[in-house]
């Protein structure tokens, strides 16, 4: 299965899971994926949530990405999401690819950037138990499974299911 025709966005900040952020970005690129890396300021280095030195550089700032431009947006967990989520710039490039039909990947806490975007309510939706509530109360149904696709949305729930989250994510660009 090869993914050559798609460019996807990885959204970054202080203190992403690095797992969750470096194991997909490469599964997108082994499928022959472009993979474009957004954070607050282009250049910008972030430390992961371990500390293990394993940082991430953003390609370009989060006021720079057209949206248009991308076939899906993967939001890795960790500290991140909730930093990030603040950002009026990431919740256009959420929301807008999320109403264009586009990919729209989060694992673990990166559901609280859909929860800011306006995008998980009526969906069924997982990612780590802190924010099940948060979830719940933004009008999403909980299901307790390793990954899955509601509508647009590739949900994952952690660290060990980051390979179902990657397999899922797959086959929803493939089909996209």
């Amino acid at each position: 299965m090869t993914l050559k025709d798609k460019k996807i966005l990885v959204l970054v900040g202080p203190g992403f899971e690095e797992l969750e952020f470096y194991v997909p970005a490469m599964r997108m690129q082994e499928a022959y994926a472009e993979v474009v890396v957004a954070g607050d300021q282009k250049g910008k280095v972030y430390p992961g949530k371990h500390g293990t030195g394993i940082d991430a550089r953003a390609d370009i700032g989060f006021d720079e990405v057209d949206p248009s431009q991308f076939d899906a947006v993967i939001i890795p967990g960790g500290w991140a999401p909730d930093k990030i989520r603040r950002y009026d710039a990431v919740k256009h490039i959420v929301k807008s690819m999320y109403e264009d039909g586009k990919i729209i990947g989060m694992i673990c806490h990166a559901g609280l950037v859909g929860i800011s975007a306006g995008i998980v309510a009526g969906h069924d939706a997982i990612g780590s138990e802190g924010i099940k509530d948060d979830l719940l109360n933004a009008g999403a149904t909980w299901r307790d499974e390793a990954a899955f696709r509601s509508g647009n949305i590739v949900w994952g729930r952690v660290v060990a299911d980051i390979p179902d989250f990657c397999r899922e994510l797959i086959l929803s660009l493939d089909e996209a």
